[in-house]
């Protein structure tokens, strides 16, 4: 049976993930930076280059992934579900291109619906990939199946053969967004309260996709969801970590044993949250692309960044697929 990998992409203030699984039915959720260039990559990387390292700053946000060219270099070319938690461009940053470039069977559709962004000279994203969604949405797009799962339900290829003894289930759980959140979403306009929230239950624990996830949403899921959520193995912090004015509670029934935090500037991040609790976490920052291996009870995690991984493990040099080995939780 093929290894379980997790991939949680370096993409700027963005979000993208693949779960790479033994069925072969590759899960991505999210994508971002997926129109940056190779010209515009290589001038970041040789920028970081010159620059000299600040204490405790491993500038690794300097250095993003484009997630198309990410799945080229692994051999995939094809993914069988594509998940956008909920339509903003930093979570569908580059949509168009991978569509073009990728063949997608499905695509998970959160059903929040809101107004186009203005897309004014200077914009970060581009109008095109907004309008390739809206085709998505409204079936306009061939060859790729749109369905619309919901908080709890259960469905083929993500969790309803999940026990059926082949081991050949996805292990999919959707605890986030359910019909009234996303009602309230469209009335008010908190997209964020509708994100899909997704977890992958390994044999390590649980493994949590938190998209934007914000207080209303956290509210619904411990009020309906709450053993899927519990002690869980690994949180991909919500919002890509940032403090959002929002409600951390959440994280003592969760009580992840590690946790990973998106690019933003240090004083916009949730460390806090974290530290208070006593919790262990990490950022793109540091790590650069990260590498997720649940097996047996263990997650065992590498990353990109080779400065980090030896700071860290005390020269630990320990390697898998390129990676350097960060820790084991």
């Amino acid at each position: 049976m093929a290894e379980t990998r997790i991939h949680f992409l370096n993409v700027k203030q963005g979000d993208a993930f693949l779960i790479e699984r033994a069925s072969d039915r590759l899960t991505m959720i999210d994508i971002c930076c997926g129109n940056l260039s190779s010209e515009a990559l290589a001038e970041a990387k040789v920028a970081m280059l010159r620059a000299e390292k600040p204490l405790g700053n491993y500038q690794m946000c300097k250095k993003p992934t484009n997630p198309i060219d990410y799945l080229t270099s692994k051999g995939f070319s094809e993914i069988w579900r594509f998940i956008l938690t909920h339509p903003d461009m930093d979570h569908m940053d580059g949509i168009k291109a991978l569509f073009k470039k990728k063949t997608v069977q499905h695509f998970w559709d959160c059903g929040i619906r809101r107004d186009k962004p203005d897309f004014e000279e200077g914009s970060p994203y581009l109008e095109a990939d907004w309008d390739f969604y809206e085709d998505l949405i409204n079936g306009r797009v061939q060859g790729t199946k749109v369905i619309s799962p919901r908080a709890g339900d259960t469905g083929k290829y993500w969790n309803k053969d999940d026990d059926e003894g082949n081991g050949d289930g996805d292990y999919i759980s959707i605890v986030s967004p359910n019909e009234e959140l996303i009602q309230s979403a469209n009335d008010d306009g908190d997209i964020n309260d509708a994100s899909y929230v997704i977890v992958y239950r390994s044999s390590a624990g649980r493994i949590i996709f938190s998209g934007d996830s914000n207080d209303k949403t956290w509210e619904y899921i411990l009020d309906n969801h709450k053993s899927l959520v519990t002690n869980t193995a690994v949180l991909f912090a919500p919002h890509h970590g940032r403090k959002s004015d929002r409600d951390y509670s959440f994280l003592d029934v969760v009580k992840p044993r590690v946790s990973f935090f998106g690019c933003a500037p240090s004083d916009h991040l949730a460390y806090s949250a974290w530290r208070n609790r006593n919790l262990l976490y990490f950022t793109n920052n540091q790590c650069g692309n990260v590498h997720l291996y649940p097996a047996g009870d263990t997650v065992k995690t590498f990353i990109e960044n080779s400065s980090y991984a030896n700071d860290y493990t005390k020269n630990n040099t320990y390697q898998k697929d390129g990676y350097w080995y960060l820790c084991t939780v």
